[in-house]
């Protein structure tokens, strides 16, 4: 497999997310985010960890954009802390804040790296938090705000934008779940949160579009295919119900089709409060859909509601995330979505994995990250030649980082971090991708 196999124009990056890497939380007026709170209650992450320092890009950003440069990526999403922008979530933004944005973005173009920026992954400011976060309706309109005033300023810069990262995560792991920030757990506030986030995407959109008139506009969504663990109706049932949970009620109606009838069933009293012209802003039409892959699902039947579904542990191939490594998962989802919703275009916003890095003689031989990389890689390649409207690929991650709920015990990136040092250092991973972005024999 050669780089020249993909097409000529081909996007090639690697992804990371403000809270995660930034550090520097109380610095140049920044305000607090929900994940501030969160990171420092008892009990909420592993060891107590936070991201107040995490990989202190924030003043090692030009050290981080020189990696990436050294990797040979085109490309690089990350995204924008709302609470270092609008530390109340709101009104004049800090401009401190920008200025930094300005700083990042300037100097990854005088480096050749084209900057793709999420507006949201997952850090509310606390003050939204406090009037009600995702699940009060004035949220998505402050979202659409905050969307005003960022692009307003990096728009004649920036192009490429996605609104929001997995609102699965955001809705459900925030909201209902409660094993994310704000920790809250309630079947009602998941599936509010879940619509004011899609809404606050659609009028984001608008704004996006009437500021930046060449912008490409997308959203990114954290898929995953469903398998019944037996050819029992049960559990073929089973399986219809964890996908419209994960996947179908944030892919229909962004692509117009509404919620998910099975599901608002399913939901009942539960689901959220539709306005009238809410579906029709939600489906406004984006330019590309990314895809954020990971694992597959594999459920059976359980009495247990409101899904009545139960994960099934399969695969001795698995991640330090004890997620199993599927990779034929991802040319399932690009087929279905190119065939179910026909987005225009598909980027592959985050794949890649955690294992347990150990540093020997200076070296990380991440031999199994390789192989993970090579393996969805190869998925992607015959998707393209199926005529899947693929773009890109965007590894997760560039460094090693805070890891939300797990802290820093799980290791994502292609570079190493040390984070009593903040010292950096490439693994075999990276060099690979290195070596395959520049066109080497990756498997003679």
């Amino acid at each position: 497999m050669r780089r020249s196999d993909f097409p000529p124009d081909f996007t090639w990056g690697t992804a990371t997310s403000a809270y995660q890497i930034e550090g520097a939380v109380a610095e140049d007026g920044r305000g607090v985010s929900i994940w501030d709170t969160f990171s420092h209650t008892p009990g909420k992450t592993h060891g107590g960890e936070t991201g107040d320092v995490a990989c202190d890009h924030y003043h090692r950003y030009l050290e981080d954009i020189a990696l990436m440069r050294a990797l040979g990526v085109n490309a690089y999403r990350f995204s924008l802390a709302w609470p270092r922008v609008f530390p109340e979530g709101q009104g004049v933004p800090n401009p401190k804040g920008l200025a930094f944005y300005d700083r990042l973005v300037d100097a990854l173009l005088t480096a050749g790296i084209t900057p793709w920026v999420t507006l949201y992954h997952w850090d509310l400011p606390q003050a939204l938090e406090d009037r009600g976060g995702w699940p009060a309706r004035e949220t998505a309109y402050a979202f659409a705000a905050y969307a005003d005033g960022v692009s307003r300023h990096l728009g004649d810069r920036v192009k490429h934008w996605i609104t929001l990262n997995e609102p699965w995560c955001s809705a459900y792991l925030g909201y209902g779940a409660g094993v994310h920030a704000p920790g809250k757990q309630d079947l009602g506030l998941f599936l509010a949160a879940a619509h004011h986030l899609l809404l606050g995407h659609g009028l984001a959109v608008n704004v996006l579009r009437q500021n930046v008139p060449d912008a490409r506009v997308g959203i990114t969504l954290n898929l995953s295919p469903g398998h019944p663990a037996s050819p029992h109706p049960d559990d073929v049932a089973a399986a219809r119900r964890y996908d419209g949970f994960q996947n179908r009620w944030y892919l229909d109606p962004l692509y117009g089709y509404g919620y998910p009838p099975d599901m608002l069933a399913l939901y009942k009293e539960a689901a959220p409060p539709v306005q009238p012209g809410d579906l029709e802003l939600i489906a406004t039409p984006t330019d590309f859909l990314g895809l954020n892959y990971y694992s597959r699902a594999v459920v059976q039947h359980s009495p247990q509601p409101p899904h009545r579904f139960a994960y099934v542990r399969v695969g001795e191939e698995r991640t330090a995330m004890d997620w199993e490594v599927y990779p034929e998962g991802l040319l399932e989802l690009l087929r279905r979505l190119s065939r179910e919703y026909r987005p225009k275009a598909i980027y592959i916003t985050e794949n890649g994995a955690a294992y347990p890095d150990v540093v020997e003689d200076g070296d990380i031989q991440d031999t199994e990250r390789v192989r993970y990389l090579e393996r969805h890689l190869a998925q992607c390649l015959l998707a393209l030649r199926e005529g899947v409207p693929l773009k890109g690929y965007f590894v997760w991650s560039l460094l090693d980082n805070f890891e939300w709920a797990e802290g820093y015990s799980k290791r994502f990136g292609l570079v190493y971090v040390d984070f009593a040092t903040q010292a950096r250092r490439l693994k075999a991973s990276g060099r690979w991708l290195q070596a395959f972005l520049r066109e080497a024999v990756v498997n003679p």
